[in-house]
């Protein structure tokens, strides 16, 4: 099999970064990652050496940062979306918007079990071992999350 072709920093950079956005759906929290797992990889190894360790670097942190979460609450002292609508309405060009929130209702594993499909290419037997979870979980994640989008779009 040949080796994959190489990718510059950039790109690279800009593959992880859409890789953390998809997980954690926040624009710093996924500078945060991504600057985090190049600074991690490159203590270790002096380079990035391949994508799907960048990629697993980033996931693992995200998981990190998910558990400690969850036990410690933090409690904003205001909240930066109080001027927001509720409301599931959008008008013209509120296009990303409308993305933005109809995968914020999907849970974290389906949004990145799609965005690895969709957006990077990856079959479900490659999920599955960037991952670490069966083919069958993988191709669940994928049919359910389209499925979920299309109920959603439907709604709408």
């Amino acid at each position: 099999m040949p080796a994959p072709p190489s990718l510059s920093a950039e790109e690279l950079l800009q593959s992880g970064f859409r890789y953390a956005y998809a997980l954690t759906h926040h624009h710093h929290d996924a500078e945060d990652l991504v600057q985090t797992a190049w600074l991690k990889l490159h203590q270790r190894y002096k380079k990035v050496k391949t994508k799907a360790l960048f990629f697993t670097t980033i996931r693992n942190l995200y998981i990190d940062q998910y558990r400690r979460r969850q036990r410690v609450r933090f409690i904003t002292l205001t909240s930066e979306h109080e001027g927001l609508s509720t409301s599931g309405t959008v008008t013209g060009g509120d296009t990303k918007v409308a993305i933005d929130q109809m995968l914020s209702k999907l849970r974290d594993i389906e949004r990145e079990a799609l965005f690895l499909h969709i957006v990077e290419g990856y079959s479900a037997n490659e999920i599955a071992d960037m991952t670490g979870r069966p083919r069958g979980t993988v191709l669940s994640l994928i049919h359910r999350s389209r499925k979920k989008l299309a109920a959603l779009d439907a709604a709408d």
